[in-house]
């Protein structure tokens, strides 16, 4: 027996590809939807449609952007990179106003379990970046777990010889923790005393 009418199906089944929003969740987000204005709907739609199609990777440092360049490699300076696995990384530091230099976003982490090596996320173009000769220091923030401490140790091994200065986030943060469910506190502690490797 259908329990929803096709619509309803298809909305709640798109909703449950979403992660972490089950059965019960997406129900009641279409459900939601259902019941907003037409204008409200239409309003809606079009933020998925813009987030989609408006929103790139920064040419440089592989952030969120709406044009090719995002606002932080624009306004600040390169002498300090901090290293992270992913965008919303990004946002978890800066919410700290504790940081002032510019970000690399790796797009994942070395796992070898998964398949996923040194060529597979974006350390040679991290390399390339620290190549044009402004880079002073580089901050490894890669979520304190085994991919991300092998990534951190990996990329170290790469940056020490060149005579930059390699630091990694202090482990206030607990192992196994993504930056993103981390505290405020604990997050802006790690930062200010990340340590040289």
């Amino acid at each position: 027996m259908k329990v929803y009418i096709e619509p309803i199906g298809r909305l709640i089944n798109e909703f449950t590809r979403l992660p972490g929003v089950g059965q019960k969740t997406a129900q009641r987000f279409a459900y939601k939807i259902i019941n907003m204005t037409d204008e409200e709907a239409k309003n809606f739609a079009n933020a998925i449609i813009s987030a989609k199609t408006d929103v790139h990777y920064c040419k440089k440092c592989g952030n969120y952007s709406e044009g090719d360049i995002c606002d932080i490699c624009k306004k600040r300076s390169s002498e300090t990179v901090c290293v992270v696995k992913e965008p919303k990384d990004v946002i978890a530091i800066e919410k700290l106003n504790e940081f002032d230099g510019v970000y690399h976003v790796l797009h994942g982490t070395i796992s070898p379990m998964d398949g996923v090596g040194p060529n597979d996320i974006k350390i040679k173009e991290l390399l390339e970046r620290i190549a044009e000769g402004t880079v002073k220091e580089v901050i490894l923030a890669t979520n304190p777990d085994v991919e991300g401490e092998a990534t951190a140790m990996y990329i170290s091994s790469l940056i020490k010889p060149l005579g930059i200065k390699v630091s990694r986030l202090a482990h206030g943060i607990p192992i196994g923790t993504d930056l993103e469910y981390a505290d405020e506190m604990t997050l802006s502690r790690a930062f200010i005393d990340r340590k040289t490797l």
